[in-house]
C-alpha cells in the first residue's frame, strides 16, 4: 500500500524568489486550506547582482514563513551551471521528489528572459520522470514515486494560460513575500541597476491583475500545462463547476 503524500504541492525554482513570483499567492492559497506545500530552489543564486547568499537565505526563509510553505529545500546547484548539470545532480533531484512525495509539482516555464528557468525545468522533468522508475536508483535508494501532474508558472514572461488560479484573497500575501526580498527588489545607492530593481513587483501584481480580468476575478496566477486538462459537468451550477475543476 502507497504511503500518503509528504507534501501536496512542490514548486521547484531555479533562484530563490522565482516561485514567489510565479505562484506565491497560490502556494499561500493552498497552505491555508490546509494543505501542505513546499518549494525546492535549485541554486543559491550566488551570481546574482545584488545582496549576498547568506541574505538570500534569510530573505527565502522569510518569504516561506509568510506564505505558509511547510517543507523549503536549498540545493546547491550552480547559478548559471543547470544546463551543465549532471547524473549526480539529477539523482538528487529524484530523490528529493521520492523522499517528499508531492502530488503535483511545478517549476518555471520555458519560455522566459532567464536560460537558468528554462534550464531548472529540463531538470524537474528528467527528474519527475525517473522518480517513477522501480530500478532509477538515486542516493536515498528510495522507493520509486511519480507526481500526478507537472505544471508550469511564469516568472518574467506573460503568455495566456492554460488555466488560473484565483489568488485575488492572498494577492497581498503574495507582495509581503515578494517585499522580503529586499536585496533583490528594492534599489538603493549601493544597489546596482536590474529589472528586478525597476518596479518588479508592481508589474508582477499588474500580471495577476491581468490574468485574473480574463477570468472574472480581481486577481489570479496563470499555469501551463503539457496535457490537457480534464473539466467537470459544463452545465453545473457555477460554484460546483470551479470545485470539478479545481478538482480535476
Amino acid at each position: 500500500m502507497m504511503s500518503q503524500a509528504t507534501l501536496d504541492l512542490l514548486a521547484f525554482g531555479a533562484h530563490p524568489d522565482d516561485v514567489e513570483i510565479g505562484m506565491g499567492a497560490t502556494l499561500a492559497k493552498y497552505a491555508a486550506a490546509g494543505y501542505r506545500v513546499g518549494i525546492c530552489n535549485l541554486t543559491k543564486a550566488e551570481l546574482s547582482s545584488n545582496g549576498t547568499v547568506e541574505l538570500r537565505q534569510r530573505e527565502a526563509e522569510h518569504a516561506a514563513d509568510i506564505l505558509g510553505v511547510s517543507e523549503r529545500i536549498q540545493l546547491s546547484f550552480a547559478d548559471r551551471g543547470l544546463k551543465a548539470a549532471g547524473y549526480e545532480q539529477l539523482q538528487e533531484l529524484v530523490s528529493v521528489i521520492r523522499r517528499l512525495r508531492p502530488r503535483l509539482i511545478f517549476s518555471p516555464y520555458a519560455v522566459d528572459r532567464h536560460p537558468d528557468h528554462g534550464a531548472c525545468t529540463e531538470l524537474v522533468k528528467e527528474a519527475a520522470f525517473n522518480a517513477g522508475i522501480r530500478r532509477y536508483r538515486c542516493k536515498e535508494n528510495l522507493p520509486a514515486f511519480r507526481p500526478e501532474a507537472h505544471y508550469y508558472y511564469f516568472i518574467n514572461g506573460y503568455e495566456h494560460p492554460d488555466f488560473v488560479q484565483d489568488t485575488t484573497p492572498f494577492i497581498e500575501t503574495k507582495i509581503q513575500a515578494l517585499s522580503a526580498y529586499k536585496s533583490q527588489f528594492t534599489y538603493s545607492g549601493e544597489t546596482v541597476a536590474t529589472p528586478l530593481t525597476d518596479g518588479y513587483i508592481t508589474a508582477v501584481e499588474a500580471r495577476d491583475r491581468l490574468f485574473g480580468k480574463e477570468a472574472g476575478v480581481p486577481f489570479a496566477e496563470g499555469f501551463m500545462s503539457e496535457r490537457p486538462l480534464l473539466l467537470g459537468d459544463l452545465l453545473a451550477g457555477k460554484e460546483q463547476r470551479h470545485e470539478a475543476e479545481n478538482r480535476d
